[in-house]
């Protein structure tokens, strides 16, 4: 067994996203831009295919396309459904599960550009006084109502709306709306120096709104994101996919059944995304659609080896006692810095 619960899984968590981040945004500078496209076109996490400079492309957006320019022309057109039509699709989906089955859901955690600016930004608002009020008990089953945002999304935006632009129900402009919107297009694409994806095109009003829509959305979360932890990852379309097949993938939550569980809820306030089901079920139930394998539950829970991360049967971090104690005496568990304590001398004597 290979336990790492002696090191600092923050740390080692934020270099990965640092290093995962200047990979995605700026891979293409190191490794070259055709050999950067040919590694993979559908990374389980929002690395923008807009962004020139980039490592790896999101599974969204050839998905999008596919179903636009492939199979639904192709079913307009009455061709024959043959492999020709459908192996893109096929291999774009088979690149996915290649990656997805060894770090699974830890894309979002670990990988993923977007996420790793969202929690940036929530550090420094937290520091700035910023954070919003901590959730207790009574308050978590408030984070789950805009869980079936993400669906929606991926149904609607990255699925249905393709699919209907190929077949010529919707119009040209409707054939990949997510990526229209999805403010890792415009975020990312900045940070390798390029304003292109902030200009809003004027010669058609689909267009035009989508643009708009999704400078009005980068605006919100910049701002959200430093009192709320993690905004956009509630609603992304790429988590719901990755929660659709967190079962394939042997890197997970694993949480046993425990008397005392659901009461210091500490886990659950960790949690970037208040997952109420972290600190009040076990088993599969505890690993809930919305985690990211994050990894902060396990080190905040109190209890040794209660919490654990997973690849099959081998933990690769397990929760303690003494790390949780180390790691709340330097910062609480929605994040804040634990306030400073200055020694006062005791006036007894003056007296």
């Amino acid at each position: 067994m290979f336990d790492m619960k002696g090191l600092p899984l923050g740390k080692i968590r934020l270099g990965v996203q640092l290093v995962m981040f200047f990979l995605t945004v700026y891979g293409s500078v190191l490794v070259g831009h055709y050999l950067a496209d040919k590694i993979s076109n559908a990374l389980p996490a929002l690395s923008c295919a807009y962004d020139s400079m980039n490592g790896g492309y999101c599974v969204l957006v050839p998905t999008q396309h596919q179903l636009h320019h492939r199979i639904g022309e192709a079913i307009v057109r009455a061709k024959e459904i043959t492999l020709g039509m459908v192996l893109p699709l096929v291999m774009t989906f088979v690149s996915f599960f290649a990656f997805f089955f060894f770090l699974g859901k830890a894309f979002c955690g670990w990988v993923c550009p977007l996420g790793t600016l969202q929690e940036l930004i929530g550090k420094l608002g937290r520091r700035l006084g910023f954070a919003a009020r901590r959730l207790d008990g009574a308050d978590l089953p408030e984070a789950t109502r805009l869980r079936w945002v993400k669906w929606f999304l991926l149904i609607g935006l990255v699925f249905l709306l393709p699919l209907l632009t190929g077949l010529g129900y919707t119009p040209h402009s409707l054939g990949n709306p997510y990526c229209d919107i999805c403010p890792s297009r415009v975020l990312t694409t900045l940070f390798s120096g390029s304003t292109q994806e902030l200009a809003v095109r004027l010669n058609d009003g689909i267009a035009f709104a989508l643009g708009a829509f999704a400078n009005v959305l980068v605006g919100f979360l910049l701002v959200a994101a430093l009192a709320l932890r993690q905004p956009f990852c509630r609603v992304c379309p790429l988590l719901a996919l990755n929660a659709a097949f967190q079962r394939l993938s042997p890197l997970r939550l694993s949480k046993p059944v425990r008397e005392k569980c659901g009461k210091c809820t500490l886990c659950s306030e960790a949690c970037p995304l208040d997952i109420p089901e972290i600190s009040r079920e076990a088993g599969r139930r505890a690993y809930n659609e919305d985690c990211t394998l994050c990894g902060r539950c396990v080190e905040y829970c109190p209890q040794d080896g209660v919490i654990r991360l997973q690849w099959g049967p081998f933990v690769l971090f397990s929760s303690s006692r003494e790390y949780s104690k180390k790691r709340l005496s330097r910062e609480l568990p929605d994040g804040a810095p634990r306030p400073l304590r200055f020694m006062t001398r005791s006036t007894a004597g003056d007296a």
